[in-house]
């Protein structure tokens, strides 16, 4: 299985157009007939105005494949395309493998929690070892979705995503994480490996799979 991580920057003042052409026109036409839609979400802190949506398939080969039968819709490349696109800035995209079981959670109301970070070239594989090794601990704080390792976009990094009630539940998992004593052990063993850190709060859409 791989998964797919792509990010759109809408103008500003644009993200509520954007929406509403995805669930009523978008949704419609794809489905999960051209890769399985797993999540869908706006920034609320980091860069605004973006929309942050994660797909998944079996592999690269069947990626390509069922990009290329939607590229054929004429539905998705007449009615939908030219609606969505002057309302783009940028687009960005990862291709992601999980290095942790894949496990999104099955209640609603949530956010999440994106974050990635670049390891040094070469340390990435030692970064996630000690990631996986101390989940369990951190999992006790906080719930993860996945631990990703990027195979095409920018390399050498680590993408994970967490889900929390709300902001207040963040705070107070993160407090109490940085507490553990097994957490500041990898800490001080994990950090000295990455180059820089990112993070962003996304709420979900009304159309995303995760709530």
């Amino acid at each position: 299985m791989i998964y797919e991580l792509r990010t759109y920057t809408l103008f500003p003042g644009k993200q509520g157009e954007y929406l509403k052409l995805n669930a009523e026109v978008g949704r419609k036409i794809r489905g999960d007939r051209y890769g399985k839609f797993e999540g869908g979400w706006t920034s609320e802190f980091g860069t605004l105005n973006q929309y942050v949506h994660l797909w998944s398939y079996p592999d690269l080969v069947e990626r390509d494949r069922l990009r290329g039968e939607l590229a054929k819709n004429d539905a998705w490349t007449k009615e939908y395309i030219p609606q969505i696109r002057p309302l783009m800035i940028a687009q960005e995209n990862k291709i992601l493998s999980a290095v942790t079981p894949f496990k999104p959670p099955a209640d609603s109301g949530n956010i999440y929690e994106l974050r990635w970070y670049r390891a040094q070239v070469g340390r990435l594989g030692e970064w996630l070892s000690l990631a996986k090794g101390v989940l369990p601990s951190r999992e006790k704080y906080s719930r993860n979705v996945c631990y990703w390792q990027t195979e095409a976009g920018q390399l050498n990094e680590a993408v994970h995503l967490w889900v929390y009630k709300d902001l207040s539940e963040r705070a107070a998992a993160r407090a109490k994480a940085l507490a553990d004593p097994e957490w500041q052990a990898f800490l001080g063993k994990a950090l000295p490996l990455l180059l820089n850190m990112q993070s962003v709060v996304l709420i979900p859409t009304p159309v995303s799979p995760m709530k």
